[in-house]
C-alpha cells in the first residue's frame, strides 16, 4: 500500500474528550505551506472486516464535526486527559446526538452491521483537527487569523492520510452534504482508484456567485464586530459571528419552511435571563427570536476565524481548477454515482445536482421533496436513506 505520508509510523493516535486524534508530521498544502505538525480527529462505527474493504467515509458540512453518530467510537487507542495543541471545542462536539445519527447504526441505511464507517473533523475546523484555534508549534500561541489559506482538496488530502494510517485502499462510499459534497467530488477525482461509490448531496461543481455572495456577507458582519481585532482576537467577535449564523440561517431553510415553523407567531425568550447577545433588539416574532437563538447556539460552540477559514475554502471549490472543462473533469469520474438535489434548496439548486449527474457517465439523480430548504438533508431521512441503500446495493 502507498502512503501519503512518508512513513506511517510518525504518525499516533491517541483519544481526546471521548475522540480520536491522529497526530502527523510535515502535512503541505497546495499553496506550498506545510504544518510541521498537524492533528486530524475522527470517529469510527462499526468494525473493520479483514481485508478492510467496507468502509465508508462520511464527510460533514461547515460548522458540522466528526460526531456523525452517537455511537461508541473506535477503542484500543491510548487516552490523553489533555493535549494543548487540540482544540478547546473538541468536547463540544463528541457529546449528544450525531448530526446522521438517523442513518448511521446497526440496520440503519449506513449499517455498522456490514459496514465501517469513518467520519472526520475537515482541516481547518475547530473540532480537533487543526484549524486557526490550535497553537502553531512555531509560536507557542493559536495560530488565529495567521492560519493558513486552505481548500476543499487539502481537506481531502489530510482524509487520505488518515485512511493510509488505517491501511484502508478501498472505500465502498464516500457520502456528504452541502461543503461535504464538495469533498465527496474531490474524493472522486483525487482518488479514483479507492472510490467506488459517490453520493455528493445538495452541493455544487463549483461554487456560485451566488454562495459566494452570501459567504461574504457573513464574513463581513464577522469582520466589522470591533472585537474581531483583525483576527487577532482574545474576546470571541460575538456578534459578528452569531450575524454570520443569521445570514446563513436565511439560505439554509425555504420560505415555506419559515412560513410553517414561524409564521407570524409572537417572539419567546430563549433565555429567562434575558441576559443574551440579543436582548436589546426588539423581538415581535418568533421569526426574530429563532435566528437569535440561532446567532447565540453557534457563538457557544464555534470559533469566528474559524468560519472565515472554511467559508473562504468553500468559495474557492471549482473542479475545473488545473484540470480542464467541467464535462472533461465530470466525464472522467469511475464511480458509481448517485447525486441528490433537494426541490426547495435556495443555497446549491437541484438544477446545480442535475448538472453533475448529467456528465457523470451512468450516474443516477435523485431529489428530497421537502419544504425545509438545503438543511433537508439533515432533516428528510427516510428519503435519503433510502436513496443511500439504492446506491449500495448498486
Amino acid at each position: 500500500m502507498s502512503q501519503t505520508n512518508s512513513e506511517s509510523d510518525t504518525c499516533s493516535v491517541k483519544r481526546i474528550h471521548n475522540t480520536n486524534i491522529l497526530f502527523l508530521n510535515d502535512f503541505k498544502l497546495e499553496n506550498g505551506f506545510t504544518f510541521s505538525k498537524a492533528e486530524i480527529a475522527f470517529e469510527i462505527y462499526g468494525n473493520l472486516n479483514s481485508d478492510k474493504s467496507n468502509v465508508i467515509l462520511v464527510c460533514h458540512a461547515l460548522t458540522g464535526s466528526a460526531h456523525a453518530a452517537d455511537l461508541v467510537s473506535m477503542n484500543g487507542f491510548e487516552k490523553l486527559e489533555n493535549d494543548l495543541s487540540v482544540s478547546p471545542l473538541l468536547k463540544y462536539a463528541a457529546q449528544g446526538p450525531g448530526w446522521w445519527d438517523s442513518i448511521i447504526g446497526p440496520g440503519k441505511p449506513l449499517d455498522t452491521n456490514k459496514y465501517c464507517i469513518i467520519s472526520s473533523n475537515i482541516l481547518g475546523s475547530c473540532y480537533g483537527t487543526t484549524g486557526p484555534v490550535n497553537i502553531n508549534p512555531q509560536t507557542s500561541e493559536k495560530y488565529a487569523a495567521d492560519f493558513p489559506e486552505i481548500t476543499i482538496r487539502d481537506m481531502v488530502k489530510m482524509q487520505k492520510y488518515l485512511l493510509d494510517y488505517l491501511k484502508v485502499e478501498e472505500l465502498q462510499l464516500v457520502i456528504g452534504g452541502s461543503l461535504g459534497g464538495m469533498q465527496v467530488l474531490e474524493w472522486a477525482l483525487m482518488y479514483p482508484q479507492v472510490v467506488k461509490r459517490i453520493m455528493p448531496v445538495a452541493t455544487s461543481a463549483q461554487h456560485s456567485a451566488w454562495a459566494i455572495g452570501l459567504n461574504e456577507a457573513a464574513r463581513l458582519a464577522i469582520k466589522n464586530d470591533p472585537d474581531w481585532k483583525q483576527g487577532k482576537y482574545e474576546k470571541q467577535p460575538q456578534k459578528g459571528l452569531a450575524l454570520a449564523r443569521i445570514v446563513a440561517m436565511l439560505s439554509y431553510r425555504s420560505q415555506p419552511s419559515y412560513q410553517l415553523r414561524q409564521g407570524r407567531k409572537a417572539a419567546k425568550p430563549y433565555r429567562e435571563d434575558n441576559d443574551y447577545l440579543f436582548s436589546n433588539q426588539k423581538q415581535d416574532f418568533a421569526m426574530q427570536s429563532y435566528l437569535h437563538y440561532q446567532g447565540e447556539k453557534l457563538v457557544e460552540r464555534f470559533d469566528a476565524n474559524t468560519y472565515l477559514t472554511i467559508s473562504n475554502a468553500m468559495d474557492s471549490h471549482d473542479i475545473e481548477r488545473d484540470r480542464g472543462t467541467i464535462e472533461e473533469v465530470l466525464g472522467s469520474i469511475k464511480a458509481k454515482t448517485c447525486c441528490v438535489g433537494i426541490d426547495s434548496d435556495l443555497l446549491y439548486p437541484a438544477d446545480e445536482q442535475k448538472q453533475i449527474a448529467g456528465k457523470i457517465t451512468g450516474a443516477e439523480y435523485n431529489e428530497i421533496k421537502s419544504i425545509h430548504g438545503h438543511d433537508a438533508f439533515l432533516i428528510e431521512f427516510d428519503q435519503l436513506g433510502e436513496m443511500v441503500r439504492r446506491l449500495l446495493s448498486r
